[in-house]
């Protein structure tokens, strides 16, 4: 993108951001961050990726209140940002904090199996090959 669209996304992910944290005030919205923000070449329309925190219920919950709270956080928006034309905002939740935690969790998981199995796995070459304790055959 642009330079200008670049800084454009980075100002409206910081004053969405606190408007999220400081000013919006519907109690179905729980934690919640945005975590991107990318402006259309048209300046049309802005996709604001949120993550959020908790249990399939309570991110549902909160998308919600984000869906509907749209309208409104257009108006702050322009409001502080001094646009000509405020643009759309399009909310999407982004799962790639808990895709990402995801494969950690599998990650170690493989690690901890390969730990315990690679003693044993060690052990049987060793007497599959005849080799006493001190190495020799």
């Amino acid at each position: 993108m642009s330079q200008r669209t670049d800084r454009l996304d980075s100002q409206i992910q910081q004053e969405l951001m606190g408007l999220l944290q400081r000013e919006m005030k519907d109690p179905r919205l729980g934690f919640a961050t945005v975590t991107r923000v990318t402006t259309a070449r048209d300046l049309g329309h802005v996709t604001v990726w949120v993550s959020v925190y908790g249990q399939e219920e309570e991110r549902t919950r909160s998308m919600a209140a984000l869906e509907d709270a749209t309208p409104w956080l257009r108006r702050r928006l322009g409001e502080r940002l001094r646009l000509r034309h405020v643009p759309a905002l399009v909310m999407r939740r982004d799962d790639s904090i808990e895709a990402g935690d995801r494969v950690l969790r599998l990650l170690r998981e493989v690690e901890g199996n390969e730990t315990e199995g690679g003693a044993d796995a060690g052990r049987h070459q060793d007497e599959g090959r005849g080799e006493d304790q001190d190495g020799s055959r």
